[in-house]
């Protein structure tokens, strides 16, 4: 009896509440298994718009990936220092029209998916709804691993998951300066990721903690098959246990829950 009487004190020195924290963990499972689904499409056709991927090696990619990575964050710092929220408004919305104009192109016509997604864009940019904005981060990682997972292989994809964690980790801890950034993406009002206001209070999800578990499943998508999509249930399942055991007000480092998670996941069809 006295294990049972401890769980209302666990569920209230979590770090959302338990509503708050299925619908996140909800929404990061869809944005796997609807990326996975945008894969496979593009294993079988060409991407949209004339795009090309890099033509690099596979065993070496993820260095590439992460060398863009840090570029990227770089000039989000440069950006959020000098307060150019503009300049990030612009970007999100570019960013924003051409992750999801690939997405929607796996399903429909180019033309009418670059339509829909500029629609979403400036909806998503200029009246800040929540449900659109949440809604359209379930389709946008589909667009990365659409483009860089057939440039990867088992082995980049699990270097690339524990050099992000060992970063996550440290920019989260030690430097916190992801921390800066996602402030500074609160206070735009544009965030990239999930987002959810709750109260006084806001629980979200980076976007990197959605991309990169999204490629490590695409590319055992390609290894073993539609089997392959079990492995965003262990990601999710690791994403919720992290969330059970967060306190409030703090920041975490999610990429190291999730790469143990996917891992987990990648034993699994190995056993299988």
């Amino acid at each position: 009896m006295k294990k049972f009487k401890r769980i209302p004190l666990l569920i209230n020195l979590m770090k959302h509440n338990l509503s708050v924290t299925l619908i996140l963990v909800g929404l990061f499972l869809l944005s796997q298994l609807v990326g996975m689904l945008i894969t496979k499409e593009y294993l079988v056709k060409e991407l949209p718009y004339g795009l090309e991927r890099p033509e690099i090696e596979k065993e070496t990619s993820f260095v590439y990936i992460f060398v863009f990575i840090i570029i990227a964050t770089v000039i989000i710092f440069v950006l959020a220092r000098l307060k150019m929220f503009r300049v990030w408004q612009i970007w999100f919305f570019i960013g924003v029209l051409m992750t999801l104009s690939i997405s929607f192109s796996a399903f429909i016509n180019s033309f009418i998916a670059f339509v829909l997604a500029l629609v979403i864009a400036i909806i998503k940019v200029s009246r800040k709804s929540i449900i659109i904005h949440n809604l359209s981060e379930i389709f946008i990682y589909g667009a990365l691993a659409a483009i860089f997972v057939p440039i990867l292989n088992v082995f980049s994809a699990i270097m690339l998951l524990i050099i992000i964690s060992i970063y996550d980790f440290i920019a989260v801890r030690k430097t916190k300066h992801m921390i800066k950034l996602a402030e500074f993406q609160k206070k735009s009002k544009l965030f990239a990721g999930f987002l959810i206001p709750y109260k006084k209070d806001v629980a979200i999800l980076g976007g990197g903690d959605a991309a990169f578990p999204l490629l490590f499943s695409g590319v055992l998508l390609v290894e073993f098959g539609l089997i392959a999509f079990i492995v965003p249930f262990f990601a999710s399942l690791a994403l919720l246990i992290l969330f059970l055991i967060a306190k409030k007000k703090k920041y975490y480092p999610a990429m190291p829950f999730l790469t143990i998670g996917c891992f987990a996941g990648y034993l699994v069809l190995l056993l299988l």
